[in-house]
């Protein structure tokens, strides 16, 4: 095998992807003890949800067509003929002149089909004034239109975040199958390399500050880590050494030595762990060139620079995806931060930040966000989701084809 033959970014992910696979351990875990874990197998909504037609805002439950032609200067007017109890089914038919009083969530009567605002009308004694008309749905969510029974919720691969395990809370799910936590070993190599605690510095010494950092960085990205201390350069001793740690993880991390200096050994230890090896030395970044990806019986090996500013970079830049997919995470190709262009005109109101849930898509080389249009209280367009649109205070909306900021979704 020839080693330092360089690749660029884009070919590295390229062959992350072709390589990693994700560990096969899975097990059960109470859905409130899931978050950041990975599901591995699908779950399929066993009941829709809502169970009930419902209202989204406080306010009157009404037949849609009597409000129709009701203004500021021309109210329209109705009946208050009760009010609906929440937790409880209504007993009150909203008939042709009637309208029903609904606290949010509460369950739509039999008979209307949209809820004008409390804002928008008045009760006077009874008799109920309507400032504006509503359409037919409107303020109102149908059962099964957040989640429908039979449906598949949740993808194999979907990393549970908050905003999943809500959805999953609705259908009453208390278990999940995921896979299970990995275990990730780091170790520093370098004849140079004392470890941090050390008071007093002899010449040439340096602090093992990546025994630190990159584990931290690890950790955040919810695996369990071990540390597996400092090897000197004498390759026995550092095969050892690596041969120990890579025998009690599910992915080892080498810091130092992975250049083509006389001493430099982590590429042969590397590949004595196992096939198929190396598979990529070197990549076309600075700094962070001599960096070395390798599979040894399906276990990810990753030897990163030893100096701690290249390490963080690329162990940020590559490790995370490959731990990701060793977790089992299906990803997407989406940017970690993006400006990307609005697929249509979204008005706002001055004085008022605007948060827009949308849709990441790639057109002709450049990315577009597609906002996900939905009522407020769906938790299916969090899920949807590939991040957020910040429309600012101090404008009126954006227009098709604008650039904004997307804070994207993990």
């Amino acid at each position: 095998m020839q080693f330092f033959k360089v690749k660029t970014v884009e070919e590295t992910f390229a062959l992350i992807d072709e390589n990693i696979a994700a560990a096969a351990g899975t097990e059960v875990r109470e859905l409130k003890e899931s978050l950041h874990y990975i599901l591995a197998v699908p779950v399929t909504a066993k009941e829709n949800v809502p169970g009930f037609d419902r209202s989204t805002v406080d306010g009157y439950a009404v037949r849609a067509k009597d409000t129709y032609g009701s203004s500021e200067s021309m109210p329209g007017f109705l009946t208050v003929a009760g009010e609906v109890e929440m937790g409880e089914a209504p007993d009150t038919k909203v008939t042709h002149g009637k309208a029903v009083y609904i606290p949010t969530g509460g369950m739509l009567p039999e008979g209307c089909n949209a809820v004008i605002m409390i804002e928008h009308c008045e009760d006077v004694d009874g008799l109920l004034n309507t400032y504006k008309q509503v359409a037919p749905g409107e303020n109102v969510i149908r059962a099964g239109e957040d989640i429908k029974a039979g449906e598949v919720l949740l993808e194999a691969g979907t990393k549970l975040r908050p905003q999943e395990l809500g959805a999953l809370a609705s259908l009453g799910i208390t278990h999940v199958t995921v896979f299970s936590k990995l275990k990730v070993g780091y170790l520093s190599s370098g004849d140079e390399i004392v470890p941090y605690e050390t008071e007093t510095l002899s010449l040439g010494q340096i602090r093992d500050i990546n025994g630190l950092t990159i584990l931290g960085l690890a950790s955040e990205w919810n695996v369990d880590v071990i540390y597996g201390g400092i090897v000197k350069d004498d390759f026995a001793i550092f095969q050892q050494k690596a041969r120990e740690l890579y025998e009690q993880v599910d992915c080892l991390i080498v810091s130092g030595g992975s250049s083509v200096g006389a001493k430099d050994y982590t590429t042969d230890v590397i590949q004595s762990l196992g096939g198929p090896g190396v598979f990529v030395h070197g990549i076309s970044v600075k700094p962070g060139k001599p960096t070395i990806l390798a599979v040894a019986n399906g276990k990810p090996v990753i030897g990163l620079p030893g100096h701690p500013a290249s390490a963080m970079i690329i162990f940020k830049l590559f490790g995370e995806r490959i731990i990701r997919l060793l977790k089992g995470e299906v990803i997407q190709k989406k940017p970690e931060r993006i400006y990307a262009r609005m697929t249509k005109n979204i008005p706002s109101s001055p004085g008022r930040s605007d948060y827009i849930r949308v849709r990441l898509e790639e057109k002709a080389g450049e990315w577009w966000a597609e906002p996900i249009i939905g009522k407020s209280g769906l938790i299916t367009t969090l899920v949807k989701s590939d991040g957020i649109v910040e429309i600012s205070s101090e404008k009126e909306g954006v227009s098709q084809g604008e650039y904004v900021p997307v804070i994207p979704s993990r």
